[in-house]
């Protein structure tokens, strides 16, 4: 059996609030989200940012001011793309109401690409939030996947 010794801690350093940009930068919350990651500014280390900026190379399927749409490098069904915002967006649950109209051209965007690609029979739309959720590029982005029968539920 292993014993460590006891080390006395004082009391004040229990109750120290630990520090948090957020509490130090008025409406620091509104410019800051994961990873403390500013919100609609082009990130030198997001992937999808790279991309939107043509520093990694993709198979383009739309661009217009708002929005980029390429072929998914590792596709789960015979037709899947993504579709992202240009303004870096980590996550959804940390979207303000300003956003709203341009996440709404996102899905909008996403429904009319899947059927000028030729998916006819129906789609799939999936934006993950969160790593639980299998969120691994933290900027917002939604899958269009089709050309096959998808199951339920979906994993």
């Amino acid at each position: 059996m292993l014993f460590l010794p006891f080390v006395p801690v004082p009391l004040a350093f229990l109750a120290r609030k630990r520090h948090n940009v957020h509490d130090s930068v008025p409406n620091a919350n509104r410019f800051y989200r994961v990873n403390q990651q500013p919100v609609g500014v082009m990130m030198s280390d997001c992937l999808f940012c790279k991309i939107v900026a043509g520093d990694i190379p993709v198979k383009k399927v739309y661009e217009d001011d708002d929005i980029f749409a390429f072929w998914d490098i590792s596709p789960q069904a015979p037709k899947h793309f993504l579709v992202i915002p240009k303004k870096h967006l980590s996550q959804v649950s940390l979207l303000d109401k300003e956003d709203d109209r341009l996440i709404g051209k996102l899905i909008r965007k996403g429904s009319d690409l899947a059927a000028e690609n030729g998916i006819s029979n129906g789609f799939r739309l999936i934006i993950n939030d969160g790593a639980d959720a299998g969120l691994e590029v933290f900027h917002i982005h939604m899958h269009v996947l089709g050309g096959r029968r998808m199951g339920w539920p979906p994993g």
